[in-house]
């Protein structure tokens, strides 16, 4: 074997030992950073319940004290929840964001919450959803956008529905029990129970009766 051999296999080797020696750690870092009700993080929320995991890393995640998680969820990595516009706001007595049992939060998503924020139990949501009770204040065509007051309307989204990857729930939002919200869909104002919707803004595809789901073929019709 030539030098130049020999020194392209231990350059090879090293490579190699490096590469275990980061992906190791960083599973090592994964476990260590997991949030539990057991954690200085856990204990920070105002509930996070037993048996519920927040995987790490964590996104922005503040105003604990005035965010509940029920018991045996799942929080993705990089999930950013919030209570307030910024962290140390006073909030009042009662939580503003409440996720439920068996909930599973997608990878990526943000919960932001200022007013309230409502989620039902079993509620599951592909990665990059985002869920907001507030939106930017617009009612004065003078005065920047951004300088105007913002508006906040309760969220609510009932058990046992799912969301699908990149969802957006706007601010008064109500939707029902069993939903299933197509990737990608813009939702708003109100959505019944056990139906299936898609678009933006989100309409109503398939719904269920007593009979079954009604065919897809059906013309759709607008949500609240």
């Amino acid at each position: 074997m030539s030098w130049k051999a020999g020194t392209e296999r231990i350059r090879d080797a090293r490579r190699a030992l490096v590469w275990q020696a980061v992906h190791w750690g960083w599973r090592e870092f994964q476990r260590a950073g997991i949030v539990t009700a057991g954690t200085p993080a856990g204990r920070a929320f105002r509930r996070f319940g037993d048996g519920s995991v927040m995987a790490f890393p964590a996104g922005s995640v503040f105003g604990e004290h005035w965010i509940t998680v029920g018991d045996g969820t799942v929080i993705g990595a990089l999930v950013t929840m919030s209570a307030g516009l910024v962290p140390g706001q006073d909030l009042g007595s009662d939580p503003v964001l409440r996720i439920g049992d068996r909930c599973v939060i997608g990878r990526g998503s943000h919960i932001v919450a200022h007013l309230s924020v409502d989620i039902g139990d079993d509620v599951w949501t592909g990665p990059y959803v985002y869920i907001t009770d507030q939106n930017h204040g617009y009612s004065d065509p003078g005065v920047p956008i951004g300088r105007q007051p913002p508006v906040n309307r309760a969220v609510s989204i009932g058990a046992g529905s799912w969301l699908g990857a990149g969802a957006i729930v706007l601010p008064g939002a109500r939707i029902g029990r069993n939903v299933v919200i197509a990737a990608g869909s813009v939702v708003r104002g109100e959505v019944p129970d056990r139906c299936v919707v898609a678009g933006v803004p989100a309409k109503v595809v398939r719904e269920h009766t007593g009979d079954g789901w009604r065919p897809p073929g059906q013309a759709p019709y607008p949500v609240g």
